[in-house]
């Protein structure tokens, strides 16, 4: 009886703490981090303000732990690295299907987590903490996608790509394009003149246009 205490705490404690994540997501999304109080976010997840600062600390570690979750969908403590679609993608002897598990896997990650990173981005202009919180996300990201290409490049060439494939002749388009919609949710995230706006479908059988960032 007293040895199932400590997980029926633990599983309250995880419950809070992702009732007052989502809260925060949604906050964050519509009014952004600074317009967004710890009262206010304690008050939507239904808890004290006093649990939000026992659980998280502070109102920037409320928002890390929102964007790991949007980053992993779940709360569980496995790095990107480590998940089970990458691990699947690195163990692909070819390397046309490693992309298409990489484009599957981060079209995920960019459904989830844009609107959140979008926030991150806009507030680290202004506020230091952010800055940080974001530095640290595009070394992460940088640190995934170098993986993914050393493991291409280990590959060898891709041997199911088209030989018809060619770069486009307009002026107007860049070639090759820059990986920044698969590496990238914010990116992802806009529409080409910055606004906010749902990611556009992602597609492993033609080229498609990344969207440009500043």
């Amino acid at each position: 009886m007293s040895a199932s205490k400590p997980d029926g705490r633990t599983a309250r404690a995880r419950a809070t703490r992702a009732r007052v994540t989502a809260a925060a997501t949604e906050l964050f999304v519509a009014a952004g981090y600074g317009a967004t109080s710890v009262n206010a976010i304690a008050a939507r997840a239904g808890v004290g303000e006093q649990t939000v600062y026992y659980a998280f600390g502070a109102k920037r570690a409320v928002l890390t732990a929102a964007l790991d979750v949007a980053v992993a969908g779940d709360d569980e403590p496995i790095p990107t690295l480590e998940r089970p679609w990458v691990r699947e993608a690195l163990a692909e002897p070819d390397p046309v299907e490693q992309i298409r598990r990489q484009v599957e896997g981060a079209g995920a990650i960019h459904l989830r987590a844009a609107a959140l990173l979008d926030v991150v981005r806009s507030a680290a202009a202004s506020d230091p903490d952010l800055a940080e919180v974001w530095a640290d996300n595009v070394d992460r990201r940088l640190t995934v996608q170098r993986v993914f290409a050393e493991a291409l490049a280990a590959k060898g060439r891709c041997a199911r790509s088209s030989p018809s494939r060619t770069p486009p002749t307009s002026p107007s388009r860049r070639w090759p394009p820059r990986p920044t919609t698969c590496s990238s949710p914010a990116a992802a995230g806009r529409t080409p003149d910055g606004r906010g706006g749902p990611p556009a479908p992602l597609s492993t059988t033609s080229p498609r246009e990344p969207v440009e960032t500043a």
